[in-house]
């Protein structure tokens, strides 16, 4: 393992940071060095630019041919979040910090470095066993621009489909519900995004002067989102859960027998009480119910002491995680013609609305035939004593969709992040027992999938 940590370290060390334009050399020499890495394996590997940051792609060759052989694609992503707050980090962010206990901190340390990394290794170190013949196909795909909604992947998967054909995708970019216990995910929460700006005096106004007289465009950006729930927390758009599913019988059973329920996830977010619709418990809310956040707010004076002006104008940026069945870009247009009702109560003020990137909900079936060889490799790597956890969770991936559109319909999600690895946060990590059992879980998982 040691040679397998280092060169996580020297991948770490990379500050690809997608969605900052000063780190865009960065990113491409972050590109470049996993290139390399995949040459040296023996792989054919490409560098495919794009408008934005590069997509690399690696293949095996076939040494053998052989009748009904299956080709797996292996997603994953070599670009990470922003650092900020930098002052909150323990160690220097692009600097890894391994622990006595086995952890290493660093910006993409599970999001997801980490975890396409295990996966990079364990091709190498079954090529190695095998003399080049693997019981698959493998197809790499690495991109660079996943933390910013993957702009030109879905055009590559097209433009590339013959070449990228496959027989099942494997990515793992999600978590296990514990530690030492082994997680499948099957469904992801989709995501739509919109901006709203409230304009009122063509300047920012001496409040003394001009109070009394003007809409204050911060008390009217309050109206409008002081709208968008109720006291209990459930959305109050019209139509925003008509198209919601129910949960199946087997989901709420299963889910029941997990180690997470509402004291841990209160524990992991530090909250001093959970709130949410009403109903249902923490877990079901997040993995099966959607929601509209308000992710940032703006307007008028921040700065130290007091300022006294009426703004000019206020904006507020929200995101909607949506359940299967429910279409990202419908509930966009629900949310705005809300606000858009509520705003015309309010004349003295301009309203204006921008949307921003949206990713369809993901579903698949953890009981299929790819899904069951999933659970098999599982066993195998954390003892068949270990019961499976057959998840939903939070978050999206949006490129999924178009995976199953362009490529391939079955997708298998197989998570190596800890519930508190901080992804997306300062002091992100990834156990490093995880990042060994993530390669043994490749090679099993091929090994199944060839049956």
């Amino acid at each position: 393992m040691n040679s397998h940590v280092s060169q996580l370290v020297d991948f770490l060390r990379f500050p690809s940071i997608s969605t900052d334009k000063a780190h865009a050399d960065d990113v491409s020499a972050c590109g470049e060095w996993l290139f390399q890495k995949f040459r040296a394996m023996g792989l054919a590997a490409e560098v495919h630019g794009t408008p934005g940051h590069p997509i690399v792609v690696a293949r095996t060759a076939r040494t053998e041919p052989r009748a009904n052989r299956r080709t797996v694609l292996i997603y994953g992503h070599y670009d990470v979040q922003p650092v900020d707050p930098l002052e909150l980090w323990n160690s220097p962010p692009f600097e890894p910090h391994i622990s006595d206990d086995g952890i290493i901190t660093a910006r993409g340390a599970s999001d997801n470095k980490g975890q396409i990394f295990a996966h990079i290794l364990g091709i190498e170190e079954a090529l190695a066993k095998t003399d080049g013949n693997l019981p698959v196909d493998v197809i790499f795909l690495v991109e660079g621009e996943e933390e910013i909604g993957s702009p030109n992947l879905a055009h590559f998967l097209r433009t590339n489909r013959e070449a990228l054909r496959c027989d099942v995708i494997v990515i793992s970019d999600t978590g296990m519900i514990a530690r030492g216990w082994p997680t499948l995910t099957y469904s992801l929460r989709g995501i739509g995004s919109l901006e709203i700006k409230v304009s009122g005096p063509a300047m920012d106004l001496h409040s003394g002067i001009y109070g009394g007289a003007v809409l204050n465009p911060i008390a009217a950006l309050a109206r409008l989102l002081s709208s968008l729930h109720d006291e209990n927390g459930r959305v109050a758009v019209d139509g925003f859960y008509d198209e919601v599913a129910p949960l199946q019988a087997w989901e709420k059973e299963t889910w029941a027998k997990l180690p997470t329920d509402d004291a841990r996830i209160r524990e992991l977010t530090g909250a001093p009480k959970l709130f949410g619709e009403a109903g249902f418990s923490a877990v079901e809310r997040i993995w099966a119910r959607p929601t509209l956040e308000i992710n940032g707010i703006g307007g008028g004076y921040q700065g130290e002491g007091t300022k006294t002006v009426i703004p000019r104008e206020a904006f507020a940026k929200l995101t909607f995680r949506l359940v299967p069945n429910q279409r990202p870009q419908q509930v966009v247009k629900q949310v705005q013609s809300h606000l858009a009702r509520v705003a015309a109560q309010m004349p003295a003020v301009r309203v204006e609305f921008s949307g921003g990137h949206t990713g369809e909900p993901f579903l698949t079936d953890p009981h299929s035939v790819n899904g069951q060889a999933a659970q098999r490799a599982l066993h195998r790597v954390f003892g068949k004593e270990k019961e499976i956890a057959l998840i939903r969770e939070g978050g999206s991936i949006p490129i999924l969709q178009d995976f199953k559109e362009i490529l391939c319909p079955e997708i298998l999600l197989l998570g190596l992040a800890m519930p508190d690895c901080r992804a997306h946060s300062p002091n992100e990590t990834f156990l490093l027992e995880n990042f060994e059992a993530g390669i043994r879980l490749n090679q099993a998982l091929l090994e199944e999938l060839a049956r």
